[in-house]
């Protein structure tokens, strides 16, 4: 399917009601909403201040909001009085999204919307992102993964028709290891330490990793940094507001997408493709398998951690360890497109 004809799938998703759109002003929710805003009854954007976004977020989102012209609202609330929420386990994402969701729909009910929407696309359920959960708990639906729409698709559209978007809108919790107690303190560092490092290099995508009091940089512009004078500085800076020491990640992540599929050959039969990936995540195999029933016949066993689904003469094995293998595959645009149409279906463990 080309990505006209995955905007189109969208548009038809959305057409003619009354939305919401969970929104940042990131890449993801500013497509859904500009698509919205052309073919729903109305639109407008909720956007949650959790007090836990980069500095300037809220007013490049309403930048955003305003060049798309839709409706904002913004909606303040502290998740660090949330006492799980800043345990910071590795549920952190889920009731982040469940605060979240259940504020919205409240809106939603109140003023009678048709329906939720937020930007999630294909690409992040290849992703350990628990909070998508509670899309499927609070029916909200994901346009983008029902066409199939993957992240590079998402920045090809927008850059195609000239549509502004905010390059980072990641949550600083993010960058605080799991287990590891959220306090404003550690946050306001960070927030400091990113805000330091775009004033000194411009680049667009900064991040700050918290472990152990240990500050790791990654950034999209590393040959910015790459002076004596300058990397002294930020040491300098960074070791003034508490951090013990200062490392530099030198490979480059913002840029990279995980394949859907990855190709791998049958050892015993040369002529059988068969393709594969593996989720970082394990997956709840009783509740993976009620969704694939709806596609396709299914044979499962808890016991061993194993669903098996033929689907279109195609054979897919998903095992509770993440794993994916699919066989009787033509090529790998037959087993992408394949897996785009199974990885909504699968339930994972929380």
């Amino acid at each position: 399917m080309s990505l006209d004809e995955k905007i189109e799938k969208v548009k038809s998703v959305i057409k003619n009601k009354k939305i919401i759109v969970a929104f940042s002003g990131g890449a993801d929710s500013t497509l859904i909403a500009y698509l919205s805003k052309k073919v729903s009854k109305d639109t407008v954007a909720i956007t949650i201040d959790n007090g836990l976004m980069p500095s300037n977020f809220l007013k490049d989102s309403s930048k955003i909001a305003k060049e798309i012209g839709i409706e904002q609202i913004t909606i303040s609330q502290n998740y660090l009085e949330n006492k799980k929420f800043k345990e910071n386990s590795s549920k952190r994402c889920f009731i982040c999204r469940n605060l979240m969701y259940s504020k919205i729909k409240e809106i939603a009910i109140e003023k009678g919307y048709d329906a939720i929407i937020d930007g999630t696309n294909i690409s992040d359920l290849l992703e350990d992102r628990p909070g998508i959960m509670v899309n499927y708990e609070n029916n909200i639906l994901s346009p983008l993964v029902i066409a199939g729409i993957e992240k590079n698709e998402v920045i090809e559209y927008l850059h195609n028709n000239n549509i502004n978007y905010l390059k980072s809108t990641s949550c600083l919790a993010t960058r605080i290891k799991n287990n590891t107690t959220l306090t404003s303190k550690k946050l306001n560092r960070i927030k400091y330490g990113e805000n330091l490092l775009k004033s000194i290099t411009k680049s667009d995508i900064v991040r700050i990793r918290d472990y152990n009091d240990n500050a790791h940089i990654e950034i999209d512009n590393i040959e910015s940094l790459l002076n004596k004078n300058t990397l002294n500085l930020i040491v300098s800076e960074l070791k003034s507001i508490g951090f013990k020491n200062v490392y530099l990640n030198i490979e480059s992540k913002f840029s990279k997408q995980q394949d859907i599929v990855i190709y791998k050959p049958c050892k015993d039969e040369a002529n059988k493709i068969m393709f594969e990936n593996e989720l970082p995540y394990t997956i709840d195999i009783s509740s993976t398998c009620k969704e694939l029933e709806k596609v396709g016949t299914v044979k499962c066993s808890d016991k061993m951690g194993v669903a098996m689904l033929e689907i279109d003469e195609k054979n897919i094995t998903l095992f509770k360890n993440g794993k994916i293998v699919a066989r009787k595959i033509e090529d790998k645009k037959d087993a992408q497109e394949t897996l785009i149409k199974v990885l909504p279906l699968i339930r994972r463990d929380i």
